[in-house]
């Protein structure tokens, strides 16, 4: 019998992986890439009462396997029910293993790159076989900027980030004036067939692969 696991130890190693992914993707042919977890996000932009937006607040859910996964040789008081409180150690070592691949979220104000705190806020939840981590990114400097852009996506594609179908994006404390727009990504094959004939084939650089494949969020205020 091989050894037994902590939920945390499954992370580590499942968040390894994808750090070799990462490093791997780049010499990658673009028809090989594809998911291999797979996570539906909705998430929040937080505004302060002066207008400037703070942060952002997401909430991803994994697929049932990861989930699955993730939990084994978590002890339990009752069997199939996971508390916040015990799931506290397997949340924290989510996020700091996170922080490698910049949590995955990229922003822009009026074009210009913007950087994030650590996460703060952050808990998992278990909710019919299902894993939800919860986290909030600040703002490393707030800001009222014309234009945001947020894009969610991994550049290796080792992930698939979706947003969900119901209310996937909300403004919260907006200036009224302030307009919001999201755009999910489309399936991707024309543009990687192009992307596969016009760069990798002339020994362009595959890293960011996944970008193709980013949720966008766009918010315009006067």
């Amino acid at each position: 019998m091989g050894p037994r696991f902590r939920g945390d130890d499954v992370l580590r190693v499942l968040f390894g992986l994808l750090g070799l992914i990462v490093a791997f993707a780049s010499g990658v042919n673009p028809a090989q890439a594809h998911p291999h977890v797979w996570i539906t996000s909705t998430s929040e932009l937080i505004y302060a009462p002066d207008g400037s937006i703070t942060g952002v607040r997401h909430a991803w859910t994994f697929d049932d396997m990861f989930s699955t996964y993730a939990l084994q040789g978590i002890e339990t008081k009752k069997k199939g029910v996971y508390s916040r409180e015990e799931l506290e150690p397997l949340a924290q070592t989510n996020v700091e293993s996170l922080k490698e691949f910049a949590y995955f979220t990229f922003a822009k104000a009026d074009g210009k790159k913007e950087k994030f705190q650590e996460p703060v806020d952050y808990f998992l939840e278990y909710r019919d076989t299902l894993l939800t981590l919860h986290f909030t990114l600040p703002l490393k400097t707030p800001l009222k900027p014309k234009q945001l852009v947020l894009d969610v996506f991994d550049p290796s594609f080792f992930i698939d980030f979706k947003l969900a179908d119901k209310d996937p994006v909300r403004l919260i404390g907006a200036p009224a004036a302030c307009q919001m727009k999201f755009q999910r990504p489309n399936d991707g094959s024309a543009s990687a067939q192009k992307l596969n004939e016009q760069t990798f084939m002339n020994g362009g650089d595959n890293s960011n692969y996944g970008a193709m494949f980013a949720n966008k969020i766009t918010v315009d205020c006067p």
